[in-house]
Formats: structure tokens, sequence, C-alpha cells
């Protein structure tokens, strides 16, 4: 991305007895004590942490090769837990190999390693990208935003990878700023432990032509697939094919995660038309609907914009990427969080007052807190995929315009 100042510097935290500090403190206390919370709490087998560790107590086994084979998780599932989720494990088979050796411990305190993995990555993140993150002004206000933004405790408390997929997309978005292309498609790569959403990104720069980008991608797509393979072999990545086949195939099954509570376009169209249309013709649309807005998004994404504007449409793609993901829950909302600060430090320059508008709509509804339980318990978490999409039509609408305007700017600098 080209380095032309932003609105206003951004800094890091200044150390110090200062609300920012003391809010950081407040802020790692809170959640490592609700990481402790959950590890003793009564549900914690019925998080989503369970299904991980049945697929890392399977390749610890040495059954990697059956590890999508739904008997067995089953079985496995059942000798664990005394009341167990009934989500299968669908994760790429390299995680279920990485997070094995935490299967040499009970689930509670496995749970408990991994929950204070994802909550010093949480709270890293916090402070690394405040030097990157110019608004909210205050710091206080900057930490108040992370803690109000459910989807990461949500991804706390249920032992998802979903805060370690926003640390990706954080490593991706900052090596892009200093033009390095080639290591941030390195660091997203590594976000394909969510695969339905990285994929999504990387198409928008295979439209854009970003090839050192794509082969950092490549690098880092190759080592864990070597590592899939080296977890349940050629037989157990054939299985895992025919096994997201078959969560396609079956949008209704609670299993797989039912669509109804996916804030996706396929999500959505399922919800609209679920009843008229068959899975294979949902399936389809979907998958244009989704086509054609990333490739919306990447039209749109100028190579010589300035930063402002490539900022906005880094949002804008990240966005996008996650409407337009095959499966998605309240947790996966996490990697938002850095499109939403960067939207809020660029609004003062979206062109109009209804795309003003719009933006703060968007940007309210995804910070308040009891929206995300509410789609849940109503099973209604689709309607949140307009408001994705809303988010990334203002973006690049912004975008777009402060691209205009610095590229007159320069053309006058020139003619002058």
């Amino acid at each position: 991305m080209p380095t032309d100042a932003p609105f206003a510097p951004a800094r890091g935290f200044i150390p110090g007895l200062n609300d920012g500090t003391l809010g950081l403190l407040a802020t790692a206390i809170l959640v490592l004590a609700a990481v402790l919370w959950s590890a003793r709490g009564p549900n914690v087998e019925r998080t989503d942490f369970s299904l991980t560790y049945v697929g890392a107590t399977i390749v610890r086994h040495g059954l990697g090769q059956y590890l999508y084979d739904i008997a067995l998780q089953k079985q496995i599932r059942d000798s664990l837990f005394r009341h167990p989720s009934p989500i299968l494990f669908e994760h790429p088979p390299f995680e279920a190999l990485l997070l094995s050796p935490l299967a040499n411990f009970s689930y509670r305190t496995a749970y408990l390693l991994w929950g204070l993995l994802n909550a010093a990555v949480d709270v890293s993140l916090i402070v690394t990208l405040r030097s990157h993150l110019a608004w909210p002004r205050e710091d206080l206000g900057y930490v108040a935003l992370w803690l109000l933004f459910a989807p990461l405790g949500v991804a706390l408390y249920q032992g998802q990878s979903s805060v370690l997929l926003l640390a990706f997309y954080a490593g991706a978005y900052v090596l892009l700023n200093r033009e390095r292309e080639f290591m941030a498609g390195i660091a997203l790569g590594f976000g394909l432990v969510k695969l339905q959403f990285v994929l999504p990104f990387a198409f928008i720069f295979l439209c854009r032509r970003k090839w050192r980008f794509l082969y950092g991608f490549a690098v880092t797509s190759a080592l864990l697939l070597a590592l899939s393979i080296v977890a349940v072999g050629w037989h157990g990545m054939t299985n895992y094919g025919h096994f997201l086949l078959r969560v396609g195939k079956n949008p209704q099954n609670i299993s797989y995660g039912s669509g109804v509570d996916m804030p996706t376009i396929h999500g959505f169209v399922y919800a609209l038309l679920g009843s008229r249309l068959s899975a294979i013709e949902v399936n389809l649309l979907g998958a244009v609907l989704s086509v054609l807005m990333l490739g919306w998004v990447a039209w749109h994404w100028r190579p010589t914009a300035g930063k402002t504007s490539q900022e906005l449409m880094f949002a804008a793609a990240v966005a996008t990427a996650l409407v337009t993901g095959s499966h998605m829950f309240t947790h996966d909302f996490s990697p938002m969080i850095l499109p939403m600060f960067l939207a809020g430090a660029h609004f003062s320059k979206i062109p109009s007052s209804p795309l003003r508008w719009l933006m703060v709509s968007t940007l309210l509804l995804f910070w308040t807190f009891p929206i995300y339980f509410i789609c849940v318990a109503w099973h209604c978490l689709y309607l949140l995929a307009p408001v994705l999409l809303i988010f990334s039509y203002v973006a690049v609408r912004a975008a777009n315009y402060v691209g205009q305007n610095e590229t007159a700017k320069l053309t006058q600098v020139a003619v002058g």
C-alpha cells in the first residue's frame, strides 16, 4: 500500500499511570478471569472446543485417516463428554495435528491452555494494532471498543480459532501497509485454519493479479497441505472433501451448522428460498452471488490510490470475504473489528449523508453487544448478512471517492 499520511498519526500506548494503560491492564485481567471462570464452569464441555478436542484426540491416537468418519467422531465424543455438543469436527486436518498435544491433557486443562493462548493473542492485538489504528483518539475508548465487540468474547468462550484468524488478517494488513506483499500472503495463509474466509480474500487478490501476495499465500498453503497429509493421509484428505460436500448439501442439519444461523450470502439465500429451491440450487445461487460480490470489490480496488483509499478497500475486502464464506457463526465476526476501526478512522471522508448514516448504522449494530445473542436465540443470524454487504458497499464507495480526490490533487500538482 502507498504511504501517504492518514487523517491523524497513529501511536502506541503511552507507558505510565494513564487511562489507556490502566484500561489495558483491566482488560487483561478481565480476559484472564473470563478464561479461568469458563474452564471451571459446568457447561465447558458444550463449547465448540469440545469438537476440536475430539479431532485432536483422534489424531493423537493414530486414527487420522478416519478423522472425518462421523460414526467415529460421535463414538469418541460420547466417550469423552456426558452432555456433548451436537456439532461435528469439520476444521482442516492440520489443525487437529497441531492441537493433538492438547489431547494429552484432560479436557478442562486443554480448554484452559487453549483459552490462555487465545487470551494472550487478544491482548497482544489490542497493544500492537494501536500503533496502526488512529481511531478513536482516546486510548480508553479504543480499549473499550475491543471489549464491547461481542464476537471476540464468544470466540474466547467457545475456544474457537477466530481470534487467531483476526491475528492473521491483522498481520496481512500491517505488512501490506509496509508494501511487503509476499510476507502478507504468507501471514494470511495461516488463516486457512478458517479456509472459508481466507480463500475468498485470496480470490480478490487473484482478480487483482497481486502475484507476490499469492506466491506468499501459496507457500503457506503448501506447508499446511503437507501437514494435513501427515495428519490424515491421502485417504483422509479424500474423506475431508466428501465431508465438506456433505455439509454443503445439508444446510438444515444442526450437526453441520444450520444455514439460518449463518450471516453469509449462502445463509441468507437459504433462509429466504430454502423451502422453494433444492440444496444444490441454493448452493449454486449463493456461489454465483458470492463470486459476483468478490469480483465487484476486486474491480473497484484501485492499485494507485492513496493510503486512506487502500485501508477502506481492505476493510471492504475483509467484510466481503466473511459474508461470502460458506460457514459463519457469531465468533467468526472477530476479524471484523479491524475493518470497523478502519471505517471509523475514515468516516469523515464518506462522500454523502445517506452513506454516512448507513456506515454509522452498521458500526452501531456490530458493536451492539446483545444483537448477536438475540439473533442466535431467534435463529435469524442470517439477517446480519445484508449488514455486512452494506458495510462493504459503503467502504468501497468511500474508497473510490477518496481515491478520485487524491488522484485529482496529484494531477493538479503535476500540472502546476
